[in-house]
């Protein structure tokens, strides 16, 4: 199928729509130069809402162009998403500028170089249904594996555990996201963790928990490995543990050259 014909059949019925009743799922992008990923993304987008049971019209999709050069913003626009571009090159700023624009109650973070499970949909709704959860992730799977992959994987469960959050497709509800203050754009790196462990200290004083939907991982790509070798994250995160506490200027121009001026 071309992106054009997808207009007609994938996340084109979320297009607009301004006119329709608020979706109940806001699903956010956040994108720079992404038109090697982004396909891949929609397409899995595309199945998991066509097995929503809440419709696949409930779900809307909204990819903040975060200043890209190349084709992302049109690969979205021809897929029927929504484009909400973003001129700050700070990923917590994409975020943002894709929740300003969201319509939905529940809003979905997913980093476009992953791949949703099917069931990705209806596992959120059915958590957030239940009233008990402030916040959550899907968690993820890598698209490949390796030693060096497995083992640098392995070092980050004992975080996962330690501070309760995870990554994947990060979910809540609206209204708490503004009750947080979003992402901090002052950040330019562990946005996510902040983000979330703002999210659960609200939900404690509400008797609310951070859920993790082990069913419905996203499949998250290796690039960087790819590109870097197998064993340079597990290097990378030894030696920033090391440097943050006593050179973290340096730290931050690593976070930029690795995160932001990284060609793609």
């Amino acid at each position: 199928m071309s992106p054009a014909q997808g207009n007609d059949q994938g996340v084109s019925a979320v297009t607009d729509g301004l006119n329709q009743d608020p979706p109940r799922i806001s699903f956010l992008v956040p994108a720079y130069n992404e038109e090697n990923y982004l396909l891949r993304l929609i397409d899995s987008v595309d199945v998991a809402r066509a097995r929503y049971l809440g419709g696949k019209d409930s779900i809307e999709v909204i990819v903040a162009d975060n200043a890209s050069t190349d084709r992302t913003a049109q690969i979205a626009r021809e897929r029927g998403c929504r484009v909400q571009p973003v001129a700050k090159r700070v990923i917590a700023a994409a975020r943002n500028g894709a929740a300003s624009a969201a319509r939905g109650e529940i809003l979905c973070f997913c980093d476009a170089d992953m791949r949703i499970h099917p069931e990705t949909f209806n596992a959120i709704d059915a958590c957030m249904a239940a009233g008990k959860t402030v916040a959550g992730a899907t968690g993820v799977r890598l698209e490949r594996m390796s030693l060096g992959l497995a083992v640098t994987f392995a070092s980050v469960i004992p975080f996962v555990w330690i501070l309760g959050i995870d990554t994947g497709v990060v979910f809540c509800r609206r209204e708490d996201f503004l009750a947080v203050g979003g992402y901090d754009e002052g950040r330019s790196y562990a946005e996510d963790v902040n983000f979330l462990m703002k999210l659960k200290r609200l939900g404690r004083t509400r008797g609310q928990r951070f859920s993790r939907l082990t069913t419905a991982k996203a499949l998250s790509s290796t690039r960087k490995w790819d590109k870097h070798g197998e064993w340079h994250q597990l290097r990378m995160m030894i030696t920033l543990a090391i440097q943050y506490p006593f050179r973290r200027h340096a730290v931050d121009k690593f976070a930029k050259s690795y995160w932001y001026d990284d060609p793609r």
